[in-house]
């Protein structure tokens, strides 16, 4: 039998104990965590941090829209791991680590008109990843906070939108692969006794927000004169959700115990585009120049969320209105 060298030895533990030190490097944020929070730089996820000092979070930092916006809020919030949740060697560290007792998972491939574009990225971020994190947490017995989109309600009519409403007609990709959360979630729930509650979000908006949403976007270009796109002429309604309520309902969920559940988060008080741009024009003190459109592909008329699950389940009680929330956001924009 042909011996090893002593001095290789060496250098091959030396080796695998530096790419220990390496991987252990990702996770070294000071502080004792219970819950981890996924997309902890995106914009929910931020805002969950600054309320939650008892939670860390992990972000890819992808490219989606301007990555120096995700640094500024983790470099805000001091705790955020940059890694993927589709790594399960780094979320099973990172659970171990910190005996992290919840999941909040965020991270996702936002956006319903980029899905056009660029559809495989809404399949692996938010059906792979989604089925890996799963894998993750089946025997841990950690329950899963999740986000899902009033997206699912797709082509639906009948308004408010109810979590019993049957949800078969999604309008989009994005859509598509958020229903499949759910459908998965309870399929882990019914093999695994895995706990999960998913929260269909409606249009949540405020300070630090994505700039790819109206609310940003249309603030951006009122301020500086240019036109903005109106797309079905205006004649849409959505459910506008300011950040601060979405957040109280997802620290909300906290709270509970749950077994497997759905439950809308909106304001419950939609308003069509043209009143938005109205607030915006009120807030900015300027007069928007609208370019008008057709209906964009991917989109719907109307959401409107019945919240009152989640009333009931964890007190939610939103208390921003949209016009109160398009001037916090618009004081937000000018000082930044």
């Amino acid at each position: 039998m042909k011996l090893i060298p002593l001095r290789n030895l060496v250098l091959v533990g030396t080796l695998l104990l530096f790419s220990y030190m390496i991987l252990e490097s990702e996770v070294l944020i000071e502080g004792t965590f219970d819950t981890l929070v996924t997309g902890g730089a995106g914009f929910v996820g931020h805002h969950v941090l600054m309320k939650m000092p008892n939670a860390v979070g992990i972000d890819s930092f992808n490219n989606y829209y301007d990555v120096s916006l995700k640094y500024k809020r983790a470099k805000i919030s001091g705790r955020v791991i940059e890694g993927n949740v589709c790594d399960i060697v780094l979320m099973r560290r990172i659970i171990h680590k910190y005996n992290i007792k919840k999941v909040i998972h965020l991270a996702a491939q936002a956006g319903v008109r980029y899905s056009l574009k660029n559809p495989q990225a809404y399949v692996k971020s938010n059906v792979e990843c989604f089925v890996q994190l799963l894998e993750v947490l089946k025997n841990l017995n950690i329950p899963l906070i999740y986000a899902s989109s009033s997206s699912v309600y797709g082509k639906n009519t009948k308004v408010p939108f109810s979590e019993t409403d049957p949800v078969i007609q999604p309008a989009s990709l994005y859509a598509a692969t958020k229903r499949e959360n759910e459908l998965l979630a309870h399929v882990y729930y019914n093999l695994y006794k895995q706990q999960s509650i998913g929260l269909r979000f409606f249009t949540v908006y405020g300070p630090m927000g994505r700039p790819d949403m109206a609310y940003f976007s249309f603030t951006k270009n009122i301020m500086e004169g240019k036109p903005i796109n109106v797309f079905n002429y205006g004649e849409v309604s959505r459910d506008f959700t300011y950040i601060d309520d979405i957040v109280n309902g997802i620290i909300g969920c906290t709270k509970i115990d749950f077994t497997y559940e759905i439950m809308n988060l909106g304001r419950g008080q939609p308003h069509t585009v043209g009143e938005f741009i109205r607030f915006i024009e009120k807030a900015t003190g300027k007069k928007a120049i609208k370019k008008m459109m057709p209906m964009a592909k991917g989109d719907v008329l109307i959401t409107y969320a019945n919240v009152s699950k989640a009333t009931t389940l964890v007190g939610y009680r939103p208390q921003v209105t949209l016009e109160d929330g398009i001037n916090k956001f618009v004081k937000w924009y000018k000082n930044n």
